[in-house]
């Protein structure tokens, strides 16, 4: 299995939104300035085709060209981890083959989704893809969309099929990290823990997590880059300055909408108020109007980064 990371994989890892000019063409333009943008601000690897990234809007067209363009622009500076969640188990099989053609370093799998699975599903699912996977796997866990959580007890077992190297988790609950880690103890000492929700991040990466795969870092990523070295190093006085900025972009920026979609429009918004791409959102979302894109701008405004 090629293998081009260091496990345990660690540092922040942007799950890059994907820049589009209508429905089916991607911003390429934007797609380039913003891989620029990431890898300038010092990340460690970038993630495409996840939740940020709207993959379930996207046809199968224009992930496998995202793939390739991305894995061509990153260029091996830093890793390109790909999202390869699919309802359908040949899809998701394609997408990770594409991905491992392409260069990709890692691919990244939810649980099937629309039929809600039961734990010894879940597992036997992964152990039924993993030999057609052709690069190391991190699971996704996504309560929120997939009406399913990895147990903390299949996570364990999970860590033992060979192939699978780590895992996200965005249920934004530290006691089940911390009930893993308590479960795994000694066992896979290179199995990788990252967070999406990122006004834990610092929480997390002192409990002993790995780093994060947070939104906001497409926008500023030198701030979570820096809170992340600042967490690894117990420099409280520093974490708290940087935690507060990430406070503060997640409660002014994400919460303009009235909507689940807020989160996800107001950091493309902020993309595009930026100059950095464009903020078409796939269907069925719409990309915000005037006045919520002026509320954004103000919200830019008032941030008091370095």
């Amino acid at each position: 299995m090629k293998n081009n990371l260091n496990f345990p994989l660690r540092g922040i890892i942007p799950p890059l939104v994907t820049p589009l000019l209508d429905n089916e063409t991607l911003d390429l333009d934007g797609l380039e300035r913003l891989i620029e943008h990431v890898i300038s601000g010092g990340v460690h690897g970038v993630f495409i085709l996840g939740t940020t990234g709207e993959f379930a809007s996207l046809s199968h067209l224009l992930k496998y060209e995202l793939i390739k363009t991305t894995c061509t622009l990153v260029n091996k500076r830093v890793p390109v981890l790909v999202g390869v969640s699919d309802s359908a188990f040949t899809e998701s099989v394609n997408l990770a083959r594409c991905a491992a053609e392409n260069g990709a370093d890692a691919v990244v799998l939810t649980p099937p989704y629309y039929f809600a699975s039961a734990q010894p599903e879940l597992l036997e699912y992964l152990n039924r893809i993993m030999p057609q996977i052709p690069l190391p796997l991190f699971i996704y866990n996504m309560p929120v969309h997939t009406k399913v959580m990895f147990a903390p007890e299949t996570v364990i077992s999970a860590a033992e099929i060979s192939g699978i190297v780590g895992m996200k988790d965005s249920s934004g609950n530290l006691t089940y990290f911390n009930q893993i880690r308590y479960l795994m103890k000694d066992k896979c000492p290179d199995f990788t823990f990252m967070i999406g929700p990122e006004e834990l991040l610092s929480e997390f990466v002192l409990m002993g997590g790995h780093g994060g795969v947070n939104g906001g870092a497409n926008l500023f990523p030198g701030l979570y880059v820096d809170l992340y070295k600042a967490s690894l190093a117990k420099d409280f006085e520093r974490i708290s300055k940087l935690r507060q900025k990430v406070i503060q972009i997640s409660t002014s920026l994400y919460t303009i909408g009235h909507y689940g979609s807020s989160y996800l429009k107001g950091l493309k918004c902020a993309l595009s108020v930026t100059g950095v791409c464009n903020d078409f959102m796939a269907e069925p979302f719409h990309r915000f109007k005037k006045p919520e894109r002026s509320r954004v701008k103000e919200a830019i405004a008032a941030l008091e980064l370095d």
